[in-house]
């Protein structure tokens, strides 16, 4: 996935960087630089692949360990001179290629097998950035939405736990790329330090939409062409004038997702269907502590209409129940970290942090009509556990997680069973080599 972003410096040099490592500097390369990130994640269960079976418990309970690499990403930026660069990025998902047997969670426990277009090979970003001044630049190309805290800031030794937070993840793509055209900057003096994205891209395709994931799976890209009968137009704004302090919003609309289906005729009864989602993210970091919360809420219009759209059996959309896509989706969480060697004081404590997270997310939080919600979906979740970085760019991970159907409180009255679950992983982050 696309590196962040989200250190843009004040010079012109700087705003030519089109995909900022964590630990790395903008500046500090002249003609080109490769590098990349990765991961690997060993899950240790307690629960099956039943949540959505039809019986009043949810999962049931089994032992279930998984391994696996979720993402191995090679990038590149080269620069033709001072003002025009480019920047690529490719992803190996999950470590495999071409024609995949899924054993569906959702559907289940269903063998599914199915060909996808460049298998689980995917070109993250492949743009063009020409740097006017630090107030104004341009880039078009494929490239990330800044949309939540996951998507701007995802490389894994960026956040806590062995996984992405699982709220944003759910209900939107992440991470989040599209092909268009983008303008950022950065305006302001030291104290009042603003940066801002705009973009104008291909929009959301509402065949993708379901119950268990909103509009996660309407991203394109199951075809050589995307369509591009109605953009999308997102917006973010940081603000980082207070030391180790960044506060940012995102807001995402696209005014018709009906209108980049692949076979319109199906949804000629249903009026313009827009999607709206307004995000909100914070960061506090120090010597000591490290500080994160976020906020997502989404809507879209004729939801039920749309649940109501029959698809094809031979086509990758959801069907039948897993069709019924809500009216609105929510995810909010919050997430701290104590760095234990500059509280000790001691260079003999390695750099560890304990931290805890709390999530909260619903696909289905609220239904349109005579819509009924899963409850099996309202989900909250507890994470505990430690990241050690080895080095800067390298991190081992441990962590614990339980989740709780049904509720909005983690420790509230519900009558599905928990899930609950142990990983153990390794993150790295990176560049290789620059000239």
């Amino acid at each position: 996935m696309a590196f962040s972003r989200h250190y843009i410096a004040l010079c012109t040099v700087a705003m030519c960087c089109t995909a900022t490592l964590a630990q790395s500097t903008d500046n500090d390369y002249q003609k080109f630089r490769i590098g990349g990130y990765g991961e690997m994640v060993a899950n240790f269960k307690n629960y099956g692949t039943t949540r959505f079976n039809g019986t009043t418990t949810g999962s049931s309970y089994e032992r279930r360990n998984t391994i696996s690499i979720p993402r191995f990403v090679l990038a590149g930026d080269y620069r033709f001179d001072r003002h025009w660069q480019l920047g690529a990025e490719i992803e190996f998902e999950s470590g495999g290629v071409g024609i995949e047997t899924e054993l569906e969670a959702s559907e289940n426990g269903e063998y599914e097998t199915e060909m996808e277009k460049g298998g689980e090979v995917a070109l993250e970003q492949f743009h063009i950035t020409y740097t006017l001044n630090p107030a104004f630049n341009v880039r078009a190309g494929h490239m990330v939405l800044p949309i939540g805290l996951t998507n701007a800031h995802h490389e894994p030794i960026l956040f806590f736990g062995t996984t992405r937070p699982e709220g944003e993840t759910t209900i939107i793509p992440s991470t989040w790329h599209e092909t268009g055209m983008s303008i950022f900057g950065k305006l302001g003096c030291d104290y009042y330090r603003f940066s801002y994205e705009a973009y104008v891209t291909a929009g959301l395709n509402a065949d993708g939409f379901g119950r268990d994931h909103w509009v996660a799976d309407g991203k394109q890209g199951l075809f050589e062409e995307d369509n591009f009968s109605s953009p999308a137009y997102t917006v973010r704004i940081d603000y980082e004038g207070v030391p180790g302090l960044r506060v940012g919003a995102s807001y995402y609309y696209c005014n018709d997702v009906t209108a980049n289906v692949d076979k319109t005729y199906k949804y000629s009864t249903i009026g313009a269907s827009s999607v709206q989602i307004f995000t909100a993210d914070a960061q506090y970091r120090n010597r000591y502590v490290t500080a994160r919360a976020n906020y997502m809420m989404g809507t879209l219009e004729h939801s039920q209409q749309i649940s109501g759209v029959n698809l094809s059996n031979l086509s990758n959309y959801h069907h039948g129940a897993m069709r019924r896509v809500a009216k609105k989706a929510m995810a909010y969480g919050v997430e701290a970290g104590i760095n234990l060697h500059n509280v000790v004081g001691n260079y003999r404590v390695p750099v560890i942090y304990p931290f805890a997270r709390y999530e909260y997310f619903n696909p289905q939080e609220e239904g349109e009509g005579t819509q009924v919600m899963d409850k099996r979906c309202q989900v909250s979740k507890w994470t505990v556990g430690i990241n050690w970085f080895v080095l800067p760019n390298l991190v081992v991970k441990l962590d614990y997680a339980t989740r709780a159907l049904g509720t909005s409180h983690i420790f509230g009255s519900t009558p599905y069973n928990r899930e609950n679950e142990v990983a153990i992983g390794v993150a790295y982050a990176g560049w290789f080599s620059k000239k």
